[in-house]
């Protein structure tokens, strides 16, 4: 079993995020779950989602303490959450930042990837210049870095879950996907 913890901020789309993967990932034929955890349910707190997938029935029902990569829809996040607890040595950090993922030295123990995806989400008119909203984007990067799930899959499930500008989506998705390194 493969487990996928998002780590953002209320309106940044982690949420989704965490439903759009599954959504791919069933696709493709594996058998997923994805679900939140919510603290202060507002605009701007902390938030974390999950997702996990399998190629068997997955039973599990419990939160993710111990997940095999992060995925950090904020930078600044990463100040006040230790967005490394539990994760898996070895596994992936994909970071929502305009550093190159080098710049990330402290996680030396973790394999560290990095995408504007800010600037695309604002480019493709997602959210706010001051808000923008990345899941979508984060999504394209992810399916790049890990090669868990294809583009394709990541895809459909933005056209499944996003009803809002999908076509904006999906080409922020694409951009992300071109355009994540890793160090």
């Amino acid at each position: 079993m493969i487990e996928i913890r998002f780590h953002g901020r209320g309106g940044q789309g982690a949420v989704i995020a965490s439903k759009i993967l599954a959504s791919a990932l069933f696709q493709e034929g594996r058998y997923a779950q994805a679900f939140p955890a919510f603290g202060a349910e507002r605009r701007g707190a902390p938030v974390m989602a999950f997702t996990r997938f399998d190629k068997k029935i997955i039973t599990r029902r419990s939160q993710v303490y111990e997940p095999d990569h992060v995925v950090v829809l904020d930078e600044p996040i990463i100040e006040v959450v230790d967005v490394t607890s539990g994760l898996k040595k070895g596994g992936w950090i994909l970071i929502n930042t305009p550093k190159p993922a080098s710049a990330f030295q402290n996680f030396a123990d973790f394999r560290v990837a990095a995408v504007d995806a800010n600037r695309i989400a604002q480019e493709n008119g997602l959210g706010s210049t001051t808000a923008p909203v990345v899941n979508t984007v984060i999504l394209g990067a992810f399916a790049r870095i890990t090669g868990l799930v294809g583009l394709k899959a990541v895809l459909e499930g933005i056209k499944e879950y996003v009803p809002a500008k999908p076509e904006a989506n999906i080409a922020a998705a694409r951009t992300a996907y071109e355009q994540a390194s890793s160090s």
